[in-house]
């Protein structure tokens, strides 16, 4: 995990957050959305496509099992689940 995370880490430090947060109010991503922003979203996918994963249940089932890391990351006190994730990927435009 330790390999991956640095990975992850440096490649978080590429995009600047405020711009992205900047980009996601100005186009309203953020709209009516009260636990799961896009900048949480936007980890989440990048967190599977660094492991590997191949589906969101894949990403969720990763996640849940370092869910004590989350903070590290970001993702601290999101209550991911699959359908969720679903959901907010099918709603949120591309």
């Amino acid at each position: 995990m330790g390999h991956y995370n640095m990975i992850y880490n440096q490649l978080l430090q590429l995009i600047p957050r405020h711009q992205f947060e900047t980009l996601a109010e100005r186009y309203g991503a953020n709209k009516y959305v009260k636990y799961f922003t896009c900048w949480q979203q936007f980890m989440t996918m990048l967190y599977g496509q660094l492991r590997g994963k191949d589906s969101l249940r894949d990403i969720e089932t990763s996640l849940r099992s370092q869910s004590s890391r989350w903070y590290h990351i970001g993702l601290k006190d999101v209550k991911l689940t699959f359908d969720r994730h679903r959901q907010i990927n099918y709603r949120r435009p591309a």
